[in-house]
């Protein structure tokens, strides 16, 4: 459909190119593909369509299969858990069923119509699908603050104002298992664009172990400007808090003695 759109003779051309391959001529990298691939590879050359997706796609087929097969194999239960069922048509839903009555929206639809979004991931059963939709949607927020921070929120809409912004409150329950390196610029910048970040979790080295860096985990902290606390059992966490209070004399008691000669 997308060749389609974009060339509607295109077809005839890649059965011509497929009708023309042969085991002599075929790539080196390219060998066990499907001929009809790599006609569509090679039709997709000669046209040089200038599309961010189609090029990651070409990247993914000019790889040796053998070797593709072995550095995807830890990928595809996950990529089969986000492309089956229930999941499948939460995220990637089809658009030209005029059946389904669910909305369709975006970040920026959300932002612009100040609505509520209640995400949940459901960690506790697949913490694997959790923190790929979670990331994945960290990711994409990140991108909506960086246009909004550049243009604004109306951008593109009649009567805009550049550099509009409004209030984006995000609150991360349990957001040790979904932070990623996408998290990262969401709390050190995306403030410019509006957006406040609550984020709950029970103690520090949650985080530290599902980023992976010590160094990465301070960053993340330290970009918070208050921090509330309640009771915790580990010291490295305590000591976020008490470390920042200032030492204060509370009380004293100094021992004195004296003499009298009346």
């Amino acid at each position: 459909k997308y060749i389609s759109e974009h060339d509607p003779r295109a077809w005839d051309t890649i059965i011509q190119i497929e009708g023309k391959l042969n085991d002599k001529n075929i790539p080196f990298n390219m060998k066990g593909r499907p001929l009809r691939v790599v006609a569509i590879d090679q039709y997709l050359t000669q046209k040089r369509i200038a599309d961010p997706v189609m090029e990651g796609l070409k990247s993914a087929v000019r790889y040796d299969k053998t070797y593709f097969d072995k550095i995807v194999a830890s990928l595809l239960p996950l990529l089969e858990k986000l492309t089956t069922g229930r999941i499948s048509e939460l995220l990637s839903p089809n658009y030209a069923d005029l059946n389904d009555p669910r909305p369709i929206f975006d970040w920026m639809q959300v932002i612009r119509k100040r609505a509520v979004v209640y995400v949940g991931l459901d960690a506790l059963s697949d913490t694997e699908v959790a923190a790929a939709v979670g990331n994945s949607m960290f990711s994409d927020l990140v991108s909506v603050a960086g246009h909004i921070y550049k243009h604004g929120v109306d951008d593109g809409l009649p009567g805009s104002l550049a550099g509009g912004k409004v209030r984006i409150n995000l609150h991360a329950d349990e957001f040790n298992e979904l932070i990623g390196d996408e998290f990262i610029p969401m709390v050190n910048k995306a403030g410019g664009a509006g957006v406040q970040v609550t984020a709950y979790t029970q103690t520090m080295s949650d985080i530290e172990a599902k980023i992976g860096s010590h160094a990465k985990a301070g960053q993340i902290i330290g970009n918070f400007n208050n921090l509330f606390m309640l009771r915790v059992r580990e010291t490295a966490t305590a000591e976020l808090l008490t470390n920042q209070l200032p030492k204060v004399q509370i009380y004293t008691s100094t021992p004195a003695s004296g003499a009298n000669d009346a």
